[in-house]
């Protein structure tokens, strides 16, 4: 028996010692806390946030105190405060007033001046830098989220406003439709099923609820234009979702509202939501449904149902 073989050997017996104590390794850490493997390795090597024991050959074992940490880092990051300062909020308890509101504030104003210049690499490096720091979760309600709701009152009336809406949305749905598809290639199961209900492509809205539930390993169909209500039964029996995701960012037709979506809800076999603004728009008809206002409020929605795999954060 060679030398390397034995090596491997130890290395190999070392892995399994540490699993049978209860160390994950980092897919699995990746799948209960939500934070992708790169986003680790990154909080480990830049920032320090987390030691996990490594095994000869390298590979990284986290041990239950490690996710719990992981899941105050998200605490704080859901705070608003920026991944370079949770370390010493970790470590030292909150000394100084939390002021990081402005670093979202500050890179929302620098992802804007892309979008003003129609810059498309600057605006892919801006965001790719933050997608290596960030979870998917906190970069929806810190940055995407508030940005998009910014952009919708600065393209009212403004001059060039239609050109700088192409420009960021057509980006924004081949950034997040690009994850959701190599995420779909690594996944097994019945998929969400997402429907757009307005009459606009490329429903911002409607691909961060997809992106969101692509991060949680759950896999995702997206169909950007909408679909007459007969039709969607159709799509449902032959996709035989996990369940369905209806959003509407703008209000919709009232006999829509009041006469098919109850309809549609009642003979759906699996669970389905609606989704988006217009959910407050026509709450009194929606009465007695499954609702949510937002991407994050959806994500939500979707873990107390059981529906995705990723483990829900205690705090």
């Amino acid at each position: 028996m060679t030398r390397e073989t034995i090596a491997d050997e130890d290395t190999s017996q070392d892995y399994r010692q540490a699993l049978d104590k209860g160390y994950l390794p980092i897919r699995e850490v990746a799948r209960r806390t939500g934070v992708n493997p790169v986003t680790l390795r990154a909080w480990e090597r830049r920032y320090g946030l987390i030691v996990p024991f490594r095994t000869p050959k390298g590979h990284r074992l986290y041990s239950a105190a490690n996710v719990e940490r992981i899941h105050a880092i998200l605490a704080w990051l859901a705070r608003g405060v920026s991944v370079g300062q949770v370390k010493t909020l970790l470590d030292h308890g909150e000394l100084h007033q939390v002021s990081d509101n402005d670093n979202w504030v500050h890179l929302r104003h620098e992802i804007l001046g892309c979008i003003t210049q129609l810059n498309e690499h600057r605006l892919d490096d801006r965001f790719n830098s933050a997608l290596a720091l960030y979870p998917a979760s906190t970069l929806a309600e810190q940055l995407l989220w508030p940005l998009l709701g910014d952009l919708r009152q600065r393209w009212q009336g403004q001059f060039a406003a239609r050109a700088e809406q192409v420009f960021f949305l057509s980006w924004l749905r081949s950034k997040l439709a690009t994850r959701i598809y190599y995420g779909n290639r690594q996944l097994g199961g019945a998929p969400l099923l997402l429907i757009n209900l307005g009459d606009a492509p490329m429903e911002p809205g409607l691909w961060l609820c997809a992106w969101l539930a692509s991060s949680s390993d759950c896999p995702v169909q997206v169909f950007d234009w909408p679909l007459p209500p007969n039709e969607m039964l159709i799509a449902l029996e032959h996709i035989a979702p996990r369940a369905v995701l209806l959003y509407a960012e703008n209000a919709l037709d009232s006999s829509f509202v009041r006469r098919h979506l109850p309809r549609l809800a009642e003979q759906c076999p699996v669970p389905l939501l609606i989704a988006g603004p217009a959910t407050h728009i026509h709450h009194e008809a929606l009465t007695g449904l499954e609702c949510a206002y937002d991407p994050l409020a959806t994500h939500a929605w979707l873990l107390r149902q059981g529906l995705l795999d990723v483990q829900p954060c205690g705090n």
